[in-house]
């Protein structure tokens, strides 16, 4: 999310949350899982099942199956080859919907016309005798599914979207999640951005509100260790990070992946601005590694990008926290008497409330907004 109102430029174009979600993407390395993404939390490291990533597709030598003949070629259905059919409007579009020819549709009723059960009662016969005539190794014919309500389509999950799926529920129906909103001022660090992305594209760098974002809360994670921290479940303790490794969501055709900044605490904004632009560009071309994903201990999910304002992200496990940002807008506030335009971005933070309280998560996120609405900060955090 970043401070230009509605453009692209100023939000982080490299990530996009979660909802998150949720990304048709050249085929990667094998991926590890995350709670609504692909990452690998820092309690992984020694074991990737390769299936979580999908492979590229095999290029069978075989000839393709046989396809089934239609039904209505193969097997002599009673209402066959009707003149004509009585039926309603009603009638007649479910038929459409269906794929269904009312000229074979024998009435139910004994006055001849034909009724919405009758329409349905067709595709169950004509599915129940297809999948009895259908030899063994032949392809059923494609006519359309449907829900009793319309014609519907469907789409086997890939690997990877399973995992998300997978991930996401034992996330979010395990850990006992609570989620903050608040907004911040950067109007001033919008200021900063924009006079300096012009010395930052001589250096083949785009610059937006993403690096100032990482190092706000890389900055605030040293001093709030409470939320850079991990549960051991079995043991019953606390684990705190010495190391601040943060996470960053990245929008792909096939679903979120979840790269990490190693050391975020410890670089500059140029360093970040450089290290997110080469991670964003790795992911998405799938040229990426499992250690890339590795030892997370905090996920920033971005939506300025696309839009929205607040959401409630889930977890990224082990992790105790997740900050997904907003895109900035206009809005007035009162300063000095007066009410003043100023550019404010909007902030969720979720947190697992076993470890994090709702003070501990405000504290937090107050020393975050803190460093973005006084970006000069960021330059002697320690």
């Amino acid at each position: 999310a970043s401070p230009e109102t509605a453009s692209p430029e100023s939000a982080s174009s490299e990530t996009v949350p979660g909802g998150a979600a949720p990304q048709q993407v050249p085929p990667a390395q094998p991926l590890p899982t995350s709670a609504g993404s692909v990452s690998a939390g820092p309690d992984s490291a020694g074991s990737i099942d390769p299936a979580l990533v999908p492979a590229p597709e095999p290029v069978s030598s075989n000839p393709p199956a046989a396809v089934a003949p239609r039904v209505d070629d193969q097997i002599d259905l009673p209402g066959d080859r009707r003149s004509s059919a009585a039926a309603g409007p009603a009638v007649r579009r479910l038929a459409r919907e269906l794929g269904v020819d009312l000229r074979r549709v024998r009435p139910g009723s004994s006055d001849g016309r034909l009724t919405e059960e009758d329409i349905r009662a067709h595709v169950r016969s004509n599915n129940e005798q297809v999948a009895s005539a259908t030899p063994a190794g032949v392809t059923p014919p494609g006519t359309p599914d449907s829900d009793g309500q319309g014609a519907v389509r469907r789409e086997k999950m890939s690997r990877m979207r399973q995992t998300i799926a997978r991930n996401m529920l034992q996330s979010y129906s395990s850990i006992p999640q609570l989620t903050n909103f608040d907004d911040v001022d950067v109007t001033e660090l919008e200021r900063i951005r924009r006079d300096s992305k012009g010395d930052y594209a001589e250096s083949g760098i785009k610059l937006t509100a993403m690096p100032f974002m990482i190092k706000a809360v890389a900055s605030a994670l040293k001093q709030h260790p409470i939320v850079n921290s991990s549960i051991d479940e079995d043991a019953n303790e606390i684990i705190y990070k010495e190391y601040v490794n943060v996470g960053i969501a990245v929008d792909t055709e096939r679903g979120l992946v979840v790269p990490v900044l190693r050391d975020a605490d410890r670089k500059s904004i140029p360093q970040i601005a450089r290290e997110i632009a080469t991670m964003a560009d790795s992911v998405r071309s799938g040229s990426f590694g499992v250690d890339d994903l590795r030892g997370g201990t905090f996920t920033i999910s971005n939506l300025g990008a696309i839009g929205g304002t607040y959401s409630t992200p889930i977890i990224n496990p082990p992790e105790v926290a997740i900050l997904l940002v907003g895109r900035s807008r206009m809005m007035p506030q009162f300063i000095d008497d007066t009410f003043e335009p100023r550019l404010m971005m909007p902030l969720s933070i979720t947190y697992d409330h076993r470890t994090v309280d709702g003070a501990a998560a405000a504290r937090f996120l107050n020393d975050v907004k803190g460093y973005l609405a006084n970006p000069g900060r960021l330059l002697l955090a320690p």
